[in-house]
C-alpha cells in the first residue's frame, strides 16, 4: 500500500466515522473530506469544486425544482384522489398507497413524494384501525423502492450514470434501471402489502396528548406596584430568562391574546400565562413581585414523578383559547382563528438546527411552540432554546393564517387534513406536462439529462408552476453540497489506486475470483453501507470500487454499477439510512431497532430478485 492510498483510506475512514457519529451534518463532513484530500495533494486544487458542475448534481437540483412544481399545483393531490380507494380492506388500501408512492418516486424526489402522502397515510391508518406507524413505514419503504426504477428517481442512480460516462461507457438511459428496479419494487411492495406490514411494531402513536410542555401552565396577575408594569413582554422574558420560564399567552380586560407580540407593554391587572417547572416558578415570581392568580393549574405527575404532559397543560389551555373571544383581535391583528397543529419537520427544512428563539417564532409569526416530540419522546431541553432536528414533531398553536405562512416558509408537513394547498387542475396539468416533456427529451436522446431538466426548470418559472423566488428554496442544498464534494473524493480513490486495491481485496479475499459471488458481495456491502451512511455518499464511494472489480475480473462493468445503484436505494434497516425513514421516526413512535423487523426480510428479497435479473439483463 502506497502512502497516498493509506492517506485516502484514512480520510474515508474518518469520514464514515463522522457520518455515523451524526454530530455534524453530512454536507459539512463531505466538504471537510474534500479539503483534506486537497491539502494532502490527492485531489488537484483546481478540480476541488468541479463536482458542483457535475451533470448528476445539476440534474438532482433540477428534479427537486420540478418536484416542487408538482407539489405547488396540487398535482399529487389530484392523482391521489383518483387512485386511492375511499373504501377497501387493508390489503387493497396499503397496496394502492405504496404503489402510488413508488410510482411518484420514480419521477420526483422520493422525500417529496413521502411528504405529500404522509397526511394521507395518517388518515388511512384511522380508517384501517392501525397505528400511524404501521402505514407510514410501508409507505416510506415503498417510496424508497420506487426511486430505483428510473434515472431521476433517486440521486444514487444519477451518480452511477455519471461514473459510467466517466469510464467511457456513456450515460445510462432514463429507463435502463426499470427492468430490475421495477421488478424489485413490485416484489417489495407485494411483500409489504401481504406480510411486511404485520412485522411493523404497533407503537403507540405520538399524538398531541403525548407532548410534554412543562410542569405548570400558571396564570400570574400583575399587581398595581409590580416592577413589570411598563415593561415589554420581551423585556419581561429577558428578566426571567434564568428561571427557564416563558409567556405563552396574556389576558387583558377579559380578552385572551395568544402569542402576544413581544413589543406589547405590560399593564397593571394583566394576567400572564406562564409555562414553568416547579423549581423555577418561585424564582420567576420573585423577579418582578408578581403574584399567582386565584386559579393555578398544576399538572399531575406521571408514575416516575416526571413532569405532566400537554394533556394537562397545553392541551387543556389551548382549546380554551378557541372557546374564548379570540375573534377580538389585538392591535397586531394576529389573534383570530386560533388553531392547534401537529407539524413534522422535513429533512432540509429551513428550521433544522435552529430554535424557536432563532427563528423568532413569536415575533415573526405570532405562534406558540407548545411541545416538541423527538423519536416518540419529549426532549428534556427547554422549548425556546431547543435546536430542532429533521423528524421532530411540533405541537403549534396560533392564528390559522400565520400557521399557514409558517408551514409554507419552513417546509414542515401538517399531520392532518391538508387545507393549505388548493389544487389548480390547469396548473397541475402544466406541471405534469413539463416533467413528462423533460423525461421524453432524455428518453429520445435529444438532450443530456442535465440540460433537459434545466430546460424544464426554465419552463416551470416562465409558466409559474414554480415561482422564481421558490426555485432556490426548493433545492435541498445539503444534498447538493454532499454530492459535489464526494465526487472529487471518489476521483481521488481512482487516481491513487485505492479503489483498485480494495477491489482486489474483495475479489480475491472474499469472492475467490468468482464473478457472481463478487457481484453479490458488492450488492450486499452497498446495502449495508446505505443503512448507516447517506445513500448518495455510498454510491459515490462504491462506484469506483465496482468499476475496479469489473476490470480486475474482466467482466461487464454495467452489472456491478447496477448492483451499486440497487444497493444504495435499499436502506431499510435503520432510521438514518434514508431521509424518509428519519421522517417517520417520531410520528410512528419508532425505536432505532424497529426498522430491521420488516427491513431485513425485505433486503433478502431484494438480493434474491436482483442478482438473477442482473445476470439476465446485464450479463457478465
Amino acid at each position: 500500500m502506497t502512502i497516498p492510498q493509506a492517506v485516502i483510506f484514512s480520510i474515508l475512514a474518518a469520514t464514515m466515522a463522522l457520518f455515523l457519529w451524526g454530530r455534524f451534518r453530512h454536507d459539512i463532513v463531505a466538504l471537510a473530506a474534500l479539503l483534506a484530500c486537497v491539502i494532502a495533494g490527492l485531489v488537484p486544487a483546481g478540480d476541488a469544486f468541479a463536482g458542483f458542475g457535475h451533470p448528476a448534481v445539476i440534474t438532482v437540483a433540477c428534479v427537486l425544482v420540478l418536484s416542487q412544481g408538482l407539489k405547488n399545483t396540487g398535482a399529487v393531490d389530484w392523482i391521489a384522489r383518483g387512485v386511492l380507494p375511499r373504501e377497501g380492506g387493508r390489503l387493497t388500501s396499503m397496496a394502492m398507497l405504496m404503489g402510488l408512492g413508488a410510482a411518484l418516486s420514480g419521477f420526483m424526489n422520493n422525500v417529496g413524494a413521502m411528504a405529500l402522502l404522509m397526511p394521507v397515510a395518517v388518515q388511512l391508518s384511522d380508517r384501517l384501525d392501525l397505528t400511524p406507524g404501521q402505514v407510514l413505514m410501508p409507505l416510506s419503504f415503498g417510496t424508497i423502492l420506487g426511486g430505483m426504477t428510473t434515472l431521476i428517481g433517486t440521486p444514487p442512480n444519477l451518480i452511477v450514470s455519471g461514473f459510467r460516462d466517466e469510464a467511457g461507457l456513456g450515460h445510462f438511459g432514463m429507463f435502463d434501471f426499470a427492468p430490475i428496479g421495477a421488478a424489485v419494487a413490485i416484489a417489495g411492495v407485494a411483500f409489504i402489502a401481504l406480510i411486511g406490514w404485520l412485522l411493523v411494531p404497533a407503537r403507540k402513536p405520538v399524538t398531541s396528548e403525548e407532548f410534554e410542555t412543562g410542569h405548570y401552565l400558571t396564570e400570574l396577575r400583575v399587581p398595581e406596584k409590580s416592577k413589570a408594569i411598563g415593561l415589554t413582554l420581551r423585556g419581561f422574558e429577558r428578566g426571567i430568562e434564568e428561571s427557564d420560564a416563558q409567556i405563552v399567552a396574556m389576558v387583558r380586560n377579559e380578552v385572551r391574546l395568544t402569542a402576544p407580540h413581544g413589543g406589547r407593554r405590560i399593564a397593571a391587572g394583566d394576567i400572564l400565562v406562564l409555562e414553568s417547572d416547579v423549581d423555577a416558578l418561585a424564582k420567576a415570581l420573585s423577579v418582578f413581585d408578581i403574584k399567582l392568580d386565584d386559579e393555578i393549574t398544576p399538572a399531575p405527575e406521571d408514575a416516575d414523578g416526571a413532569s405532566a404532559k400537554a394533556e394537562d397543560s397545553g392541551e387543556k389551555d389551548a382549546p380554551s383559547a378557541e372557546k374564548e373571544e379570540a375573534d377580538k383581535d389585538d392591535s397586531d391583528g394576529r389573534d383570530g382563528d386560533i388553531v392547534l397543529r401537529e407539524l413534522a419537520i422535513l429533512p432540509g427544512s429551513t428550521i433544522v438546527g435552529r430554535s424557536a428563539s432563532d427563528i423568532r417564532l413569536r415575533t415573526r409569526y405570532g405562534l406558540n411552540l407548545l411541545a416538541v416530540s423527538r423519536h416518540g419522546h419529549p426532549p428534556r431541553a427547554r422549548l425556546r432554546t431547543l435546536k430542532l432536528k429533521s423528524g421532530d414533531l411540533l405541537l403549534m398553536q396560533g392564528p390559522s393564517e400565520m400557521m399557514s405562512e409558517f408551514i409554507n416558509d419552513t417546509g414542515c408537513v401538517p399531520l392532518g387534513v391538508r387545507d393549505l394547498r388548493i389544487p389548480d387542475k390547469r396548473m397541475a396539468i402544466i406541471a405534469v406536462a413539463i416533467m413528462l416533456g423533460a423525461i421524453a427529451i432524455v428518453t429520445l436522446g435529444l438532450l443530456p439529462a442535465a440540460a433537459a431538466f434545466t430546460l424544464g426548470v426554465i419552463a416551470s418559472m416562465v409558466l409559474r408552476t414554480v415561482p422564481p423566488r421558490e426555485v432556490y428554496t426548493a433545492i435541498d442544498w445539503p444534498v447538493i453540497v454532499l454530492l459535489a464534494a464526494l465526487i472529487p473524493v471518489a476521483g481521488g480513490m481512482q487516481s491513487t489506486g485505492a479503489a483498485a486495491l480494495l477491489a482486489e481485496a474483495l475479489v480475491f479475499g472474499i469472492a475467490q475470483g468468482n464473478a457472481i459471488v463478487a457481484l453479490t458481495v458488492v450488492l450486499v456491502v452497498t446495502m449495508f453501507l446505505s443503512d448507516v451512511l447517506n445513500n448518495a455518499a455510498t454510491a459515490a464511494v462504491l462506484c469506483p470500487i465496482a468499476l475496479s472489480i469489473a476490470a480486475t475480473l474482466g467482466v461487464n462493468a454495467d452489472s456491478f454499477l447496477m448492483a451499486v445503484a440497487i444497493g444504495a436505494s435499499c436502506a431499510f434497516l435503520t432510521p438514518i439510512g434514508h431521509q424518509n425513514n428519519t421522517l417517520i421516526l417520531g410520528l410512528g413512535g419508532f425505536r432505532f431497532s424497529d426498522y430491521w423487523r420488516m427491513g431485513l426480510p425485505l433486503e433478502v428479497i431484494v438480493v434474491a430478485v436482483s442478482i438473477p435479473l442482473l445476470l439476465i439483463v446485464w450479463p457478465l
